[in-house]
């Protein structure tokens, strides 16, 4: 890990942020909680209990790995179903095969993104290759659920693949950290991946030592995520560490800094950064369904009992 490297002498560089600050303040740091998903892969779950207007718009963030599997230990999410948000899957090692009712689906490889919106509604699964099982191997990967506005949960289901070339890679002033951007924006900059509701999501390295201070939208809540490595976040150094979430308050600029020493395991202080435009719509949510009332979840549930969110064809199960 990363799968999508580059010398970040020759890259575009963002804009310098006046080190005196004022930065948004670290709010807290949480530990992310390991569960079961699927047939019983381990993922720590990024957003424990956390206010959602904190979050807003995003729901869920599960980290999947680093996990070296060993033969037939490989496991995945076989049929299941989606209505109301987006599912965005980022694999930054090893592989996720992807079918869906739609008739669409693909591999998911390292540093590609698969960013799908279920929309009105679709079943899909999501397994380990064929030879991830039986061979076993390295897998890393992260899958983010954004939310949808109430005038788009009824748009039919639609797909973007962010190949590992399409990500827009930055870098910082003194060239002490790559900047992947997924989505949306960063400082002017814009990300491959189209969203229905403004946001930043990028995938930071930091060297040993290396700060980053980002602008950043007042309008938007500011969340960092740690793949990998440990660092501080905030003017008040908050210490967080590979599966901790920062939470940060207002502002117009974000600072966070690798520690000056990495684990073994983790060369780089490695990190999830991002940060959205509030939808502030009610929001009702079961299971793999996401509405803005209960009356929806109900028909949700009674539209995929009745089939009618579709099945994955019979030449691809």
């Amino acid at each position: 890990m990363p799968a999508v490297t580059a010398d970040t002498l020759t890259l575009p560089r963002i804009t310098a942020v006046d080190p005196a600050g004022p930065f948004r303040p670290a709010l807290g740091v949480v530990d992310a909680p390991t569960t079961f998903e699927g047939e019983g892969f381990q993922v720590r779950r990024a957003f424990p209990g956390i206010d959602h207007r904190l979050t807003d718009p995003f729901i869920l963030m599960d980290h999947l790995g680093a996990v070296e599997y060993a033969p037939g230990e490989a496991k995945g999410a076989p049929d299941h179903p989606h209505r109301g948000f987006e599912t965005v899957t980022y694999v930054l090692d090893g592989a996720i095969e992807h079918k869906d009712s739609t008739g669409g689906g693909g591999l998911i490889t390292d540093g590609k993104t698969q960013w799908m919106t279920a929309g009105a509604g679709i079943v899909h699964s999501e397994l380990p290759t064929e030879e991830l099982v039986v061979k076993g191997g390295l897998f890393h990967g992260v899958q983010l659920w954004v939310n949808l506005p109430r005038a788009s949960k009824w748009e039919p289901p639609r797909y973007q693949d962010i190949e590992p070339g399409e990500v827009v890679l930055l870098t910082t002033p003194d060239g002490g950290a790559l900047i992947r951007l997924i989505a949306g924006t960063l400082d002017g900059h814009g990300g491959a991946g189209m969203t229905h509701t403004p946001i930043s999501y990028a995938h930071i390295s930091l060297s040993p030592g290396a700060r980053v201070d980002l602008p950043w939208p007042e309008e938007f809540n500011a969340l960092a995520y740690a793949l990998a490595g440990d660092g501080v976040a905030g003017p008040e150094r908050a210490p967080f560490r590979e599966g901790q979430l920062v939470v940060y308050g207002r502002g117009g600029a974000i600072t966070l800094q690798a520690s000056d020493s990495q684990p073994s395991v983790a060369p780089a202080f490695e990190v999830l950064m991002l940060g959205g435009r509030a939808i502030r719509e009610p929001m009702a949510a079961y299971g793999p369904f996401v509405m803005n009332t209960r009356d929806e979840i109900i028909q949700a549930v009674e539209d995929y009992q009745a089939g009618r969110m579709g099945h994955i064809p019979a030449s691809q199960a």
